[in-house]
């Protein structure tokens, strides 16, 4: 009776080494965060929280590797393929450079993005079928609708410096025809300058060319990361400034009118959960954005010497004063 009980005993064991062995505990999934700043901000916040209201909590069921080029583009490729190395299940990118790294350093890992343009600058075959291995948020890449309601708050306006880095392919080509063809309606000379980094922010402003009385920010990580100075620069040459992220507004520009920030991150999040419970980039296709925010600086304006009208407050989600 022992001996039949031993056997039965060992025989149970070692069917449970066999199921054990063909059936491995569930991995916590790891992905990667990859972007052009120096750190978190308040969208990774919103990107996180997001994330663990759809299942996946941070440091409890999932693993965020964070790497941050602090504005020094030419380190993304390496950090990119840092992150491949670490095999992790999925990237996170933001900003064009961080995406085109990502896309160079492995056609198998998920990434999700968040740009302008995904399509014309050759990320994705098309917002509705991306193919390959990459999907996300594409955001609105003209210029005009910040630069008309510049042009309402402060109607002097009438040459004007597109601010961007040329690492996101802005400020050239097809780009910078189409919008300076659309500045010349609103009687807008649209003039590119390229920053590429934040360091480069004071000797820029002091090279900008003669005539200049109007300023307009492209939403890179370079201006994002220079935007306290930039904005202050701004002021001291009496330069009316429109942006697309709010955070320009809130550092002292005139005006920011973009998509909706914390929205943006709170999808981005939701294709990186559909992502991690199976779907395929290529199945998902890129949205673009819905919400849209105006908001002005008031205080700016006042010493600007500007009136903003009451039709366009009226219109502004938020007033800063």
């Amino acid at each position: 009776m022992v001996a039949r009980i031993f056997r039965r005993f060992v025989a149970a064991f070692a069917l449970f080494l066999l199921i054990t062995d063909a059936q491995p505990a569930d991995k916590i999934p790891r992905i990667g965060y990859l972007a052009t700043g120096p750190g978190p901000t308040e969208n990774t916040r919103f990107f996180v929280q997001r994330l663990g209201e759809l299942g996946y909590v941070e440091g409890q069921n999932l693993i965020i590797e964070y790497l941050w080029a602090a504005g020094e583009n030419q380190r993304l490729p390496e950090l990119a393929a840092d992150l491949v190395r670490a095999n992790v299940d999925l990237i996170v990118t933001g900003g064009t450079p961080a995406t085109l790294a990502a896309k160079q350093a492995t056609p198998r890992i998920p990434v999700v993005f968040v740009i302008a343009n995904p399509v014309g600058k050759g990320i994705i075959a098309s917002l509705a079928r991306p193919g390959g291995n990459l999907t996300g948020i594409g955001l609105i890449s003209e210029q005009v609708k910040p630069l008309e309601l510049l042009k309402e708050a402060a109607p002097a306006v009438s040459h004007v410096v597109y601010l961007y880095d040329p690492a996101t392919f802005s400020g050239t080509g097809e780009w910078l025809m189409t919008n300076r063809a659309q500045a010349e309606t609103l009687g807008v000379r649209l003039e590119p300058v390229a920053l590429r980094g934040p360091n480069e922010t004071d000797g820029v402003f002091t090279a900008l060319p003669a005539g200049i009385n109007g300023l307009l920010l492209e939403n890179s990580g370079i201006n994002q990361m220079a935007r306290d100075r930039i904005c202050a620069l701004a002021m001291e040459r009496r330069l009316p400034t429109a942006g697309n992220d709010p955070r320009f507004a809130r550092s002292g520009c005139l005006l920011s009118y973009g998509e909706d920030q914390a929205d943006i991150s709170r999808r981005e999040a939701v294709y990186v959960a559909r992502i991690l419970k199976g779907a395929r980039p290529a199945d998902l296709p890129t949205e673009q954005p819905t919400k849209f925010d105006l908001i002005i600086n008031l205080k700016t304006a006042n010493e600007l010497g500007l009136t903003v009208p009451w039709q366009l407050l009226v219109r502004a989600e938020e007033v800063i004063e």
